[in-house]
C-alpha cells in the first residue's frame, strides 16, 4: 500500500504509514492512503521516470562534453558541431524535464 504526507507529497510503501514523514517530520496523521488507481499510476510510472532522470543526466554530459569541445577550438567545423551538440543537448533535457513535470501533475511521481 502506498501512503502519501499531505504537507510534503512524500510516497512511503508499507502496510501502515510511517511514525513521522522521513522527509518532513510530520507525525504518520498527515498521512493518507493512495487510492489502488492512484498507487498503480505511481507504480507503473516509476521506471519511466527513472528513466527520464537518466536521460537528463546524459544529456548534461553531452551538454559539458560539447562546451569542453567549442573551447579548445579545433577548427570551425568541429566547433559548430559542438555548437549544435550543445543545444540539442538542452532540448533532450528539457523534453524529459517537461515530462516529469507532466507525470507528477497527473499524480504519476
Amino acid at each position: 500500500m502506498l501512503w502519501k504526507c499531505s504537507f510534503c507529497g512524500y510516497l512511503h510503501n508499507g502496510s501502515d504509514a510511517p511514525e513521522k514523514c522521513p522527509k518532513c517530520g510530520n507525525p504518520k496523521g498527515m498521512y493518507s492512503a493512495l487510492s489502488e488507481e492512484d498507487a498503480k499510476k505511481v507504480i507503473n510510472s516509476d521506471r519511466t521516470n527513472d528513466i527520464h532522470m537518466e536521460i537528463i543526466k546524459l544529456a548534461m554530459k553531452i551538454k559539458n562534453l560539447a562546451k569542453e569541445g567549442v573551447e579548445i577550438n579545433l577548427d570551425p567545423p568541429c566547433v559548430a558541431l559542438f555548437k549544435q551538440a550543445h543545444g540539442e543537448a538542452w532540448v533532450i533535457k528539457q523534453r524529459s524535464k517537461a515530462e516529469i513535470a507532466s507525470h507528477v501533475g497527473k499524480g504519476k511521481w
